[in-house]
């Protein structure tokens, strides 16, 4: 177990639980049903993110081993990898921010094991400091949409053609 704090107190979070504080306070204030993010959107918010940390890096702002981390983090997403740590749910109240801390807490975590840091160590890989450096959930969230939306208008394309 590890234990996260912030503002309203701490919370103990399973060794393999590589979401962080905000996405386990969501996951339990905003359970109003049973629906998880589909594969595609999750797949699609890790681009965005992966995208953000390209430029990041790129500019100058992101230093190039933590970017890297957080690059083959989100890869990983994309490739199918650590969907079920993205636990809050889709009906949660709000413009997606607890989605984009949860993603940002787990691509942050996964980006700390890549550096033989442990998990919460946010010293050293921050989940809004780092991984969502010059970001904005009101931008990122409908950015990922329209990524989900051409995958899938990808796929009506060949089912049409």
């Amino acid at each position: 177990m590890r234990i996260e704090q912030d503002y309203l107190g701490k919370i103990e979070l399973a060794d393999d639980c590589y979401y962080g504080i905000q996405s386990a306070r969501a996951k339990e204030n905003f359970a109003v049903s049973d629906s998880k993010l589909p594969e595609i959107f999750i797949k699609s918010f890790a681009y965005v993110k992966l995208a953000c940390a390209k430029v990041n890096i790129e500019l100058g702002y992101l230093d190039e081993k933590i970017g890297a981390a957080i690059c083959n983090s989100c890869s990983e997403i994309i490739n199918g990898k650590w969907h079920e740590q993205i636990v809050v749910n889709p009906m949660q109240g709000g413009a997606g921010t607890s989605t984009n801390m949860n993603f940002n807490e787990v691509i942050a975590n996964l980006a700390l094991e890549k550096l033989g840091l442990k998990k919460g160590d946010y010293e050293t890989i921050d989940p809004l400091q780092h991984v969502n450096l010059h970001q904005s959930t009101n931008d990122v969230y409908p950015t990922a949409l329209k990524v989900a939306v051409l995958f899938l208008l990808k796929d009506v394309e060949k089912v049409t053609a």
